[in-house]
């Protein structure tokens, strides 16, 4: 397993020096001066320019060059925004909290109502129950994100009024960061509004949660009916079905579990998908993520923020993948069994 987990990481380190590689070649592309281009100042001094080809040595060699880069930008060094002229590594973090919240309440959303109805599809024997489930699983996976956040708003948000359809959260609330999660930031709040905060914010992420779950959901729920329906077939699920248990037990004790095994693979591979689709979402609902900071940035030209909005999407799909197969072999009986062989 150690030996596993050594070629991983080697995977994430080869992948990421891909990643800067393709990054530096692009900044050499824009159609600016290669030192506004990687430190976002626009006009600097004879002393910043000269600070500049040092710490990036744009006197030497191309291979020089990218290993002064590289330097520079796993020290955390990113320049400075040209729009706002703060250091792109602070404006990062303060919209990567928002990406995470919202993700992580629409993979939670995709889990609790895709495998349930998948599992009903595969165990009903209501032909009509299977039908319905299965055409509005492909219905939503057919229906473009930007069509549904947009008619999502402008249903429950501009004609009914119900739900916010911009922000996190509203302007009126003075919550302290703490964990930069607006929905745990509320409840650790002692501010005498906090309960009102709370509900406020759980408003403001429906649609945009909604939205980029339907994507997810509709994976979660064709791929667990698939993989019930294969599994209800094995002989250990016939063996337990002769010794008399219930069927319910044997879905959730036994076919379930293997199930999701699948599951978990298909949504690492779909990481990719899962960012762009959050990225079209942040823009619509003006949540303040990566996604929105991001498009921003590309539409005013900001090529520092471009190059680290890309290179933090880039990492962190790279990084979760990685943790996904590695946990996908953790678990998987199978895997192990190949794992163990090859060692």
């Amino acid at each position: 397993m150690a030996r596993y987990l050594l070629r991983r990481l080697n995977l994430f380190i080869a992948t990421s020096l891909v990643l800067f590689a393709v990054l530096f070649i692009a900044t050499g592309k824009f159609p600016v001066e290669k030192s506004f281009a990687l430190t976002g100042i626009h006009a600097p001094s004879a002393e910043q320019l000269a600070q500049i080809t040092q710490d990036y040595q744009l006197d030497s060699s191309q291979f020089t060059q990218f290993t002064a880069y590289l330097k520079q930008r796993l020290n955390g060094n990113l320049g400075i925004s040209a729009t706002s002229q703060q250091p792109v590594a602070d404006e990062l973090e303060n919209v990567l909290p928002a990406s995470f919240e919202l993700a992580i309440v629409s993979a939670l959303l995709a889990l609790i109502f895709g495998i349930p109805l998948g599992v009903l599809a595969s165990m009903s024997k209501n032909k009509i129950t299977q039908y319905t489930i299965m055409t509005i699983t492909l219905t939503g996976y057919s229906i473009p994100v930007f069509w549904l956040g947009l008619t999502l708003s402008l249903w429950f948000g501009v004609q009914l009024g119900w739900l916010p359809i911009s922000g996190q959260l509203n302007l009126l609330y003075e919550i302290e960061p703490v964990t930069g999660f607006v929905l745990i930031d509320t409840l650790l709040s002692d501010s005498p509004y906090a309960n009102s905060a709370f509900i406020d914010a759980v408003l403001h992420i429906i649609l945009p949660a909604i939205t980029l779950a339907v994507l997810p959901f509709t994976v979660v729920v064709r791929i667990t009916r698939s993989a019930i329906i294969n599994i209800m077939e094995k002989t250990y699920i016939k063996a337990a079905e002769a010794r008399g248990l219930h069927t319910s037990r044997i879905v959730l004790r036994h076919a379930l579990p293997n199930a999701l095994i699948p599951v978990l693979k298909n949504l690492g591979l779909m990481l990719g998908s899962f960012a762009s689709y959050a990225m079209v979402v942040e823009v619509i609902f003006s949540w303040p993520g990566v996604g929105a900071w991001l498009v921003s940035g590309i539409y005013q030209r900001d090529y520092t923020v471009i190059q680290g909005g890309v290179l933090a999407v880039a990492l962190i799909i790279i990084f979760l993948s990685i943790m996904i197969e590695v946990l996908h072999t953790a678990i998987n009986p199978l895997s192990r069994k190949e794992l163990y062989a090859t060692n």
